[in-house]
């Protein structure tokens, strides 16, 4: 009996699924919106911003923030808007199936900064990763021309997947002091400041005819898809997240199949699952040694 109270509960996973479902319409939007990315993410992010501070207000989380963890907060939401700006350049450059998966890199690049910056132990196995992940880089470009739009975006993407693996790294030790929303809130704040200038130099009514996806992104995306996200680790353990976390290329694949036509090639599929058994072998990997 007990150990039937231990599995996952069908509704848990449902729910953890539908977060990857639509925080992987990240992809599919940011190839949807025209906008240049620094629009896209400084409108997004001001939203965001605005839909997590009125939930944090009907919730009452707390937005207090000790003075000594500011400058990592303020540093964490720096990291968090430049990886949204390159990803994003990542997919107008490609297609949502490279974009994704070159992110998706980005578990074995926080598996490498971890010894550097939380000062744990190296461990040679995350070179067999890092190599596999270069092998499932190597599929995912058509060719090896570094002038092609794809061979760029996948820099970008990986670029993107470094800044995202240093934000993890920094909040790691801060994420169980304060509130997860309360955290996010201040990251988007922190990133919607940062790019907001930019706003006072492009035809506003461009954004204004592109609101319907814009509010999507800000509202499923980010601040209900990583709400819900934060709320699956009170049923699952971080590993098991992580695991279950692999299924968001996959879901951001099939909405750019369904509404933008991109179906991605072999060699797409081939380094996305190369790059994806490296995310499962070290979420395994973690998951033993605790």
């Amino acid at each position: 009996m007990s150990k039937f109270k231990n599995k996952p509960q069908i509704r848990h996973l449902l729910e953890i699924n539908f977060a990857m479902l639509l925080i992987s319409t990240s992809g599919a939007l940011g190839r949807y919106v025209t906008l240049n990315p620094m629009v896209t993410i400084g409108v997004r992010a001001l939203l965001a911003c605005l839909l997590l501070y009125l939930y944090c207000r009907y919730k009452k989380v707390s937005l207090f923030i000790n003075v000594k963890d500011r400058f990592l907060i303020f540093l964490s939401g720096i990291f968090l808007c430049i990886h949204w700006v390159t990803y994003f350049y990542a997919l107008q450059l490609s297609n949502v199936a490279i974009g994704m998966l070159s992110l998706f890199t980005y578990p074995v690049i926080t598996a490498l900064l971890e010894p550097f910056i939380l000062k744990t132990k190296f461990e040679k196995a995350h070179l067999l990763l890092a190599l596999l992940v270069l092998f499932g880089v190597y599929y995912l470009a058509p060719n090896i021309d570094i002038e092609s739009s794809y061979a760029k975006a996948i820099g970008l993407g990986i670029l993107s997947a470094f800044f995202y693996a240093l934000r993890n790294l920094l909040l790691k030790k801060k994420g169980g002091s304060y509130n997860g929303s309360g955290l996010m809130f201040y990251q988007v704040a922190i990133a919607g400041i940062v790019l907001s200038p930019i706003l006072f130099f492009v035809d506003i009514s461009l954004v204004f005819e592109q609101w319907k996806p814009l509010l999507t992104l800000a509202l499923l995306t980010t601040a209900i898809g990583h709400t819900l996200f934060l709320k699956s680790f009170k049923n699952f353990s971080i590993t098991s997240a992580s695991i279950l976390g692999s299924i968001q290329p996959v879901y951001g694949i099939i909405l750019g199949i369904l509404f933008l036509g991109e179906i991605p090639s072999w060699r797409t599929v081939v380094g996305g699952a190369l790059i994806l058994s490296s995310v499962v072998i070290e979420s395994i990997r973690s998951f033993k040694r605790k």
